[in-house]
């Protein structure tokens, strides 16, 4: 489940870079966000409930 969520945010962080560049600031920001909560879920090594 989360890591659909990070693949998402990814794409959605890719359109908004390259083709919404208005939006792009955001998708980034939720980008970072969601690498932050996937490396930390890997170093503390929770599994999915």
């Amino acid at each position: 489940m989360l890591w659909t969520i990070a693949l998402i945010i990814f794409v959605l962080w890719l359109l908004g870079a390259f083709v919404f560049p208005v939006a792009g600031g955001l998708i980034h920001i939720l980008l970072v966000i969601a690498v932050i909560v996937v490396l930390y879920r890997i170093i503390t090594g929770r599994r999915p409930v």
